[in-house]
Protein backbone atom coordinates (compact mmCIF):
# COMPACT_ATOMS: atom_id res chain seq x y z
CA UNK A 1 0.00 0.00 0.00
CA UNK A 2 1.30 3.39 -0.84
CA UNK A 3 1.57 6.14 1.60
CA UNK A 4 2.23 9.62 1.34
CA UNK A 5 4.38 11.43 4.50
CA UNK A 6 3.70 14.95 5.02
CA UNK A 7 5.50 16.37 8.57
CA UNK A 8 5.47 14.07 11.21
CA UNK A 9 2.02 12.05 9.65
CA UNK A 10 2.03 8.98 7.31
CA UNK A 11 -1.53 8.78 5.27
CA UNK A 12 -2.07 5.70 3.48
CA UNK A 13 -3.63 6.10 0.11
CA UNK A 14 -4.72 2.23 -1.04
CA UNK A 15 -5.55 1.36 -5.29
CA UNK A 16 -3.79 1.06 -7.80
CA UNK A 17 -1.27 3.60 -10.06
CA UNK A 18 -4.16 4.74 -12.35
CA UNK A 19 -6.91 4.95 -9.83
CA UNK A 20 -5.08 7.43 -8.03
CA UNK A 21 -4.14 9.38 -10.56
CA UNK A 22 -7.88 9.68 -11.60
CA UNK A 23 -8.86 9.80 -8.28
CA UNK A 24 -5.86 12.75 -7.70
CA UNK A 25 -6.69 14.30 -11.08
CA UNK A 26 -10.55 14.59 -10.20
CA UNK A 27 -10.06 16.15 -6.75
CA UNK A 28 -8.13 19.08 -8.43
CA UNK A 29 -10.75 19.73 -11.07
CA UNK A 30 -13.05 19.50 -8.27
CA UNK A 31 -11.10 22.03 -6.29
CA UNK A 32 -10.82 24.32 -9.65
CA UNK A 33 -14.58 24.46 -9.07
CA UNK A 34 -14.72 25.25 -5.29
CA UNK A 35 -17.12 27.92 -5.68
CA UNK A 36 -19.39 25.25 -6.32
CA UNK A 37 -22.11 24.95 -3.32
CA UNK A 38 -21.13 20.95 -3.40
CA UNK A 39 -17.43 21.06 -4.05
CA UNK A 40 -14.79 22.73 -1.98
CA UNK A 41 -11.22 24.67 -2.13
CA UNK A 42 -10.12 21.54 0.34
CA UNK A 43 -9.73 19.57 -3.03
CA UNK A 44 -6.98 21.25 -4.20
CA UNK A 45 -4.17 20.50 -1.97
CA UNK A 46 -5.91 16.87 -1.40
CA UNK A 47 -5.54 15.92 -5.05
CA UNK A 48 -1.93 17.09 -5.09
CA UNK A 49 -1.14 14.85 -2.19
CA UNK A 50 -2.90 12.06 -3.94
CA UNK A 51 -1.04 12.92 -7.31
CA UNK A 52 2.36 12.81 -5.73
CA UNK A 53 2.48 9.16 -5.10
CA UNK A 54 2.69 7.91 -8.26
CA UNK A 55 4.46 11.22 -10.26
CA UNK A 56 7.43 12.47 -9.44
CA UNK A 57 7.26 16.15 -10.71
CA UNK A 58 3.96 16.60 -7.93
CA UNK A 59 5.99 15.04 -5.12
CA UNK A 60 8.77 17.54 -5.78
CA UNK A 61 6.61 20.14 -5.85
CA UNK A 62 4.59 19.15 -2.72
CA UNK A 63 8.07 18.53 -1.17
CA UNK A 64 9.70 22.18 -1.66
CA UNK A 65 5.74 23.40 -0.28
CA UNK A 66 6.59 21.16 2.38
CA UNK A 67 9.97 22.73 2.89
CA UNK A 68 8.71 26.03 2.53
CA UNK A 69 6.13 25.78 4.73
CA UNK A 70 8.32 24.22 7.57
CA UNK A 71 11.58 27.04 7.48
CA UNK A 72 8.18 30.07 7.71
CA UNK A 73 6.56 27.83 10.85
CA UNK A 74 10.29 28.11 12.24
CA UNK A 75 10.94 31.58 11.94
CA UNK A 76 7.14 32.55 13.05
CA UNK A 77 8.52 30.37 16.39
CA UNK A 78 11.79 32.46 16.57
CA UNK A 79 9.90 35.48 16.17
CA UNK A 80 7.27 34.96 19.42
CA UNK A 81 10.50 33.61 21.26
CA UNK A 82 12.53 36.21 21.12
Amino acid sequence: MAAVRFGSRKIYVPGPPLLRIVVGVALIFGGVLGFLPVLGFWMLPLGVLVLSVDLHPVRRWRRRIEVWWGRRRQRKRQERAG
